[in-house]
């Protein structure tokens, strides 16, 4: 199986670690698995990953210039169109193609998703992970008749027809891929999983993050993962300046993205602002939050799906989500109570709800968190998701090609 994706671990982008959690398992099913990505970080393009790697079985290829940070949707364009073409010209390189996984990292992936199934005479898979141009013309970033947006879409049109199986992420976004192009019949919705083998709920007591970070005695509101134009943050970050009074109470940002710059030029006493956390130590980091903030765009319903919600459920903490309740979210907590939401530019109503959660009970948190990590168990753990995803990737006459192609080897 080819995998052409330009973030893969170690990068902390949500989209290469759950590409890693799907590829390994691939490999445990008895497929060789290679991986082209990008050498440079997705977001600090001044970290550098070895040209070369195996990992978890994986073989992990990565290309230079293909990664050259986030300072601006032309340099975006440049890396991913480099990525584009030197991922198809590697494609040539790596031996049998049986089958190609492309991604929607950089948008114009399903450009060398299509290039390598022509090349490689194999069927090509589309795991949809975010909607382009969608997302430039909601956030109004270009005009729905731009030239720019008509390419994308016939690229689109491309891929879903091409593509013998298309997964989306949730029911929002298989509507808006269905406007695209009538794929039902090859349609998979299946939510992406949390990152479960890091991921497990730590007592503040017995937290080293908290210690580190002065926390003990506080209670944490955190926001942790990508700060994007699709997931703002602007009606907490005002919130915030009004409860400045709180002593108690803590915002706390990880992560990084275009977004970063709005939080730290808040400068507020009570806003904290960190990195993205090693993977190895996210059920600290996570776990030290009372109550985890998710955005979403009231634009971006179906376009985006933060994943960041069920790294939070999974540590057994409860939601608050910024955005409308007519989501996937806002799905999540309307299974169970455990979660509240308030409004994108409702400053005074997101400023009373904050004064109103520092007077909830403990019990009330730990009770809403439980009810999370419950639904997670039930229903949306790595093991069901990851193994369902795979199934999708294996199933049909992709299948019976790897046997033959193993039975040929052997």
């Amino acid at each position: 199986m080819l995998v052409l994706s330009q973030v893969y671990v170690p990068d902390p982008t949500s989209v290469g670690q759950h590409l890693a959690d799907a590829c390994a398992e691939m490999v445990r099913r008895g497929w060789r698995v290679v991986v082209v990505t990008a050498r440079d970080g997705y977001d600090d393009p001044s970290v550098h990953y070895p040209s070369r790697d195996t990992i978890h079985g994986v073989e992990v290829v990565r290309l230079r210039w293909c990664s050259f940070g986030k300072s601006s949707t032309a340099i975006r364009m440049l890396a991913g169109l480099s990525f584009v073409v030197q991922s198809v010209l590697r494609s040539l390189l790596v031996g049998r193609v049986d089958l190609v996984l492309v991604s929607t990292v950089p948008p114009i992936a399903p450009l060398a998703g299509i290039g390598a199934s022509i090349l490689r005479r194999a069927p090509v898979k589309y795991w949809v992970m975010d909607l382009n141009p969608d997302q430039m013309v909601e956030l109004g970033k270009l005009p729905a008749t731009s030239p720019w947006v008509r390419l994308f879409d016939w690229m689109n049109r491309r891929i879903l027809g091409r593509a013998t199986e298309v997964i989306v992420l949730d029911r929002f976004m298989a509507k808006r891929v269905l406007k695209k192009r009538d794929v039902r019949d090859k349609l998979t919705v299946l939510p992406p999983w949390p990152h479960e083998d890091h991921l497990e709920p730590v007592a503040h007591e017995s937290n080293p993050f908290r210690t580190q970070h002065g926390l003990q005695g506080k209670l944490v509101v955190m926001y942790s993962g990508n700060h994007g134009h699709s997931t703002p943050l602007t009606t907490v970050l005002k919130a915030a300046a009004h409860l400045q009074d709180e002593d108690r109470l803590v915002f706390m940002f990880i992560g990084g993205g275009v977004g970063k710059k709005e939080v730290e030029a808040t400068r507020l006493p009570n806003v904290r602002s960190l990195p993205y956390q090693p993977l190895e130590t996210l059920r600290y980091s996570l776990s030290a939050a009372d109550v985890h903030l998710v955005s979403l765009g009231d634009e971006v319903v179906g376009v985006v799906h933060p994943c960041k919600v069920y790294g939070a459920m999974a540590v057994a903490r409860p939601i608050v989500l910024l955005g409308p309740e007519e989501s996937h979210i806002g799905d999540l907590l309307h299974r169970d109570a455990f979660g509240w939401a308030i409004r994108h530019g409702d400053v005074e109503g997101a400023t009373a709800f904050f004064r109103k959660l520092l007077t909830l009970p403990r019990e009330e948190l730990v009770s809403r968190g439980l009810k999370a990590r419950a639904i997670i168990t039930r229903e949306l753990s790595k093991a069901a998701l990851c193994a369902a995803f795979c199934d999708v990737l294996d199933r049909d006459g992709v299948a019976a090609v790897r046997e033959t192609a193993f039975a040929s080897r052997s």
